[in-house]
């Protein structure tokens, strides 16, 4: 699959040698490898495919464990790709090795990890919900100016151990979930309850219903939901009822054409699926719950066709390998999208909260010199400005508060547990207390993170504090030091007052921060 830079919503693309590099991803049911090679222009030209089945997630999800045979099948497996990766010529280096759920939720998780490290050299991440997420934004950006795609767009792949869903409005990211809605997850319920096998399916269509069901009530319908489902069950599906034609990388699916396979599949055991359809026996145990699971989301939105796309997790990564690892413009909009659709849905006042997000980043930018951080905590200071305030939607008595918990139980595109522990931290500290050790979530960072924590909650103190007028926009800040203060020049106003009286509430936490004391100065013109 070859991803065209200039896309409409793709991120910028720096200019690199031409380089060969490679992806492998380690899932529920095989090990896949994709070799490519990384044109000067950023362009992805695929030179290989490999992939080997592997019962990982039949081990994790039905065990909770990933069985010793099992381990020792994937290092032979990842020595055989070394081995192709030697005749290519790839380096270390540019190998990126990634595991899914099957892994990450496996109990013996670290030993797996080890015993790959230890057997084949190669150092395994394993990626969370929000950056399979991001991957998968990231793989589907050169299908977004098909025109079958246009208006809303819900992309869900169902895995081995849950469905991932991304609601795009006009290429943007407006929600994302992962449900515990799996292929093999469905296949454990069935075995541990003794189903008989003439009532497999509607045992299975019944706990997707349920799912599905959930689905609904975090993204309503109003006014025509398109679906495009990704993942091998899906490539599977394609291959057998609409085979590519030409250049065509999207494929649409007559529900009923696919709901009829479906139900031949759960139908079958996965013995005669094997047989009949000359496909793995973990692809076997996948195939009927998973395509049937796409049915009823399909269904569910009252579609009479779905979109597929050959698309894997492997061309987010590749895409990744192209564009740099770094959050670029592009990225950090949907994940400010992602955290505006929550503001909404908690009431927050939104001219506030962008206004405060507005200010923060300027002071983020302004006070470089003093924090020394990346670029990235910009973004998690943004989305905690955007949503420091939803607390109120529980009670305006400790808001701060419930500003945190609500952040930590919703789902921001983009910010993994880490992040969003980060995100919902500085929002907590927005104002009242400062960070103490028994604080639920602060106890839990390191020495680095406590410090990261406390500058950036400082600043967004500040950033608070300048909006106080209801209905004013947000100034283009200026700053200066002079004796040992940091001077805050406001643009366009004759009276701070209000900002000088909530700063003098707020300002101590900067101070002893930075050590710097803040001092407000009105300016001509903005």
């Amino acid at each position: 699959m070859t991803i065209d830079p200039k896309t409409r919503t793709g991120p910028e693309i720096p200019a690199v040698t031409p380089r060969t590099a490679a992806v492998i991803d380690i899932g529920a049911t095989a090990v896949r490898m994709a070799v490519a090679e990384i044109t000067g222009a950023g362009e992805v030209r695929t030179l290989d495919t490999l992939s080997r089945p592997l019962a990982l997630g039949r081990d994790t999800f039905t065990r909770g464990a990933i069985a010793r045979d099992t381990i020792e099948e994937c290092v032979a497996v990842l020595r055989g790709y070394r081995q192709v990766l030697q005749e290519y010529g790839i380096e270390k280096g540019d190998v990126r090795v990634v595991a899914t759920s099957a892994v990450r939720e496996a109990s013996n998780r670290l030993a797996f990890l080890d015993r790959v490290s230890i057997g084949t050299g190669f150092k395994v991440e394993t990626v969370d919900d929000a950056e399979v997420a991001r991957l998968t934004y990231l793989g589907i950006q050169s299908l977004l100016d098909d025109p079958k795609l246009a208006g809303s767009l819900l992309v869900t792949e169902v895995g081995g151990g849950s469905t991932e869903v991304l609601l795009l409005e006009k290429g943007d990211v407006a929600f994302n979930h992962v449900y515990r809605l799996g292929s093999l997850r469905l296949r454990k319920t069935v075995e541990s309850h003794r189903i008989p096998e003439g009532k497999v399916r509607p045992a299975i269509v019944n706990q997707v219903r349920r799912v599905v069901d959930q689905m609904k009530m975090d993204v309503h319908d109003e006014g025509g939901i398109g679906v495009l489902a990704l993942g091998g069950d899906m490539r599977f599906a394609a291959r057998l009822l609409v085979p590519a034609q030409g250049e065509e990388e999207v494929r649409e699916i007559p529900l009923k054409r696919l709901a009829k396979l479906a139900g031949d599949l759960l139908d079958r055991t996965p013995e005669e699926v094997v047989r009949d359809y000359h496909v793995t026996y973990p692809e076997a145990e996948s195939l009927g719950p998973s395509l049937i699971a796409v049915v009823e989301v399909v269904k569910a939105y009252g579609a009479e066709t779905v979109f597929t796309a050959d698309t894997t997790l492997r061309d987010g990564l590749l895409r990744e390998v192209a564009v740099g690892r770094a959050w670029t413009q592009t990225y950090r909009e949907q994940i400010v999208n992602s955290a505006l659709e929550i503001a909404r849905k908690y009431q927050v006042r939104e001219g506030h909260a962008r206004n405060v997000a507005a200010v923060a980043s300027q002071l983020f930018h302004e006070l470089q010199e003093e924090h020394g951080l990346e670029p990235k905590y910009e973004i998690l200071l943004h989305v905690a400005a955007l949503l420091h305030d939803m607390g109120h939607f529980i009670n305006s008595r400790g808001h701060h508060k419930h500003a945190y918990y609500l952040i930590r139980n919703v789902d921001i595109f983009g910010l993994g547990g880490d992040d969003l522990l980060l995100t919902a931290l500085i929002a907590r500290y927005h104002r009242r207390a400062t960070p103490r050790a028994t604080h639920e979530g602060y106890a839990s960072l390191d020495h680095e993170e406590r410090i990261t924590l406390a500058k950036l909650a400082a600043i967004l103190r500040v950033a608070d504090a300048l909006d106080r007028v209801e209905g004013r926009k947000a100034p283009r800040i200026r700053c200066s030091r002079e004796d040992g203060r940091l001077i805050i020049t406001v643009p366009g106003t004759r009276d701070l007052s209000l900002e000088e009286l909530s700063l003098r509430q707020k300002g101590d936490f900067f101070e002893a921060v930075f050590g710097l004391e803040v001092q407000l100065r009105s300016g001509g013109k903005s």
